[in-house]
């Protein structure tokens, strides 16, 4: 492996979806060879799947309930964990980020000088997409200016945080750009097979590609300059896609996350990890990879191993995930506590205040889910005498929820009350509380 590569890494803002795992409707040929020229991973899952929680795992390789105020969405960062950018910068990189970095809160409250991702480089504006919501920000020409300040030989992390596919988004934008209706086959179970579900999914997968569109001008940009390599890409997103059930919600597909890698010139068939990384272990990869001695206050662990092709020091063979508070909805806002671990067979969830709306309260209007076409049209069917979606989406859940994976990936038929799971019930509820 190279001395000290450079890192990009690149995290879109609420997706579930790159055509390298085998979603059609999404074109994504940038991401795609990252993944056949590198590494295609089965099993990455966020640590909290909602935006600044998310973020601030990444960036102290520590999980939610570690980082006190930092735990929740739209909140305070605390000024005394050792943050990934920062140990970079001491050890002579050249870092910054464009586009989204720790967010959404507020940094300043405890003393941080700058946001936790690194250094801003937001100057380089462009011309969205007429009749879409894309971003202004001109993400690879922000990169541009990031390279032409690092010293000669420097080596960089850059944290390219899109703020596509987040919303809104402008109904038929999609359609605008060129996708078809015809190019969406399969809506999960929780979702009405209806076409404004399907618009809105096209609305989407336009704004991931223009995610992609960068990382491969981004790309582009390494190969001009000789760096493409010497550097490390990661490719992943935040939390699952916004839609009812998914983003900020506890089941498998709200932080089971694509994510894909290339460590270097690797130019054989894609290889597919299926070991379980979590989160927390991003930061404590990449230093490994800059020659940073590991930092004793993260509880991640590096999976360097993989990246090179070799068999990981600490494979998982469970992980865990949690969330507390994420966006105001309930009485003296109150937050929505759960916490769960993942097997490679089972996912156990546990709701400690199931007597509390997990999206939110029905008056203020489920706020823990975006507004889109697709909430509407559950919450319209609903009142209408239709509610199973609602039900799946929105509706008070049981405090415990056990899940078959393999069997049952869109997490529909909870086993918590099947005798025949409770052996595996209490030993993942033992793991979990200890």
């Amino acid at each position: 492996m190279m001395n000290r590569p450079n890192i990009l890494f690149a995290l879109a803002d609420d997706a579930s979806h790159f055509g390298i795992y085998g979603h059609e409707f999404v074109n994504t040929p940038h991401i795609d060879w990252v993944a056949n020229h590198g590494m295609r991973f089965d099993n990455a899952f966020t640590s909290n799947p909602k935006c600044a929680p998310s973020r601030a795992s990444i960036l102290t390789g520590r999980y939610p309930w570690q980082l006190e105020e930092a735990c929740n969405h739209y909140s305070l960062f605390p000024n005394k964990f050792p943050l990934l950018p920062d140990l970079l910068e001491e050890s002579g990189y050249h870092i910054g980020f464009t586009g989204k970095g720790w967010a959404p809160g507020d940094y300043t409250y405890y003393g941080l000088k700058r946001n936790p991702a690194g250094n801003p480089y937001q100057l380089k504006v462009l011309k969205p997409p007429e009749g879409s919501q894309i971003s202004s920000c001109d993400y690879a020409g922000n990169f541009e200016v990031f390279l032409s300040e690092r010293e000669q030989n420097q080596p960089f992390f850059f944290w390219y945080g899109s703020l596509e596919p987040h919303r809104p988004y402008s109904f038929g934008e999609g359609l605008r750009a060129g996708k078809s209706i015809s190019e969406i086959q399969n809506i999960p179970s929780y979702w009405p097979d209806e076409s404004d579900v399907k618009l809105d999914l096209l609305d989407y997968a336009s704004e991931i590609e223009w995610f992609d569109l960068h990382l491969g001008k981004m790309l582009d940009k390494l190969r001009e300059i000789g760096e493409l390599d010497n550097t490390l890409i990661v490719v992943t997103a935040d939390n699952g896609c916004p839609f009812p059930r998914v983003k900020g919600q506890m089941y498998e597909q709200d932080f089971h996350l694509p994510f894909v890698a290339r460590l270097g010139n690797r130019d054989v068939s894609m290889r597919c990890i299926s070991d379980i990384v979590n989160f927390i272990d991003i930061a404590p990869t990449f230093l490994e990879a800059a020659g940073v001695g590991p930092c004793a206050e993260m509880t991640g662990k590096s999976f360097l191993e993989l990246l090179r092709g070799e068999h990981p020091r600490c494979a998982r063979t469970e992980t865990y995930f949690g969330r507390e508070k994420h966006d105001l909805g309930r009485e003296g806002d109150l937050g929505y506590p759960v916490r769960c671990i993942r097997t490679e067979e089972f996912l156990y969830i546990k709701n400690f205040a199931p007597d509390r709306w997990p999206a939110g309260n029905p008056e203020t209007g489920y706020t823990n889910c975006d507004s889109s076409p697709t909430k509407r049209l559950i919450l319209e069917m609903k009142d209408k005498g239709h509610p199973i979606y609602y039900n799946l989406a929105f509706a008070k859940r049981p405090e415990k929820e056990l899940y078959n994976i393999r069997k049952d990936p869109e997490c529909i038929d909870n086993l918590a009350g099947n005798a025949e799971y409770k052996r595996i019930l209490d030993e993942l509820d033992t793991k979990l509380m200890n």
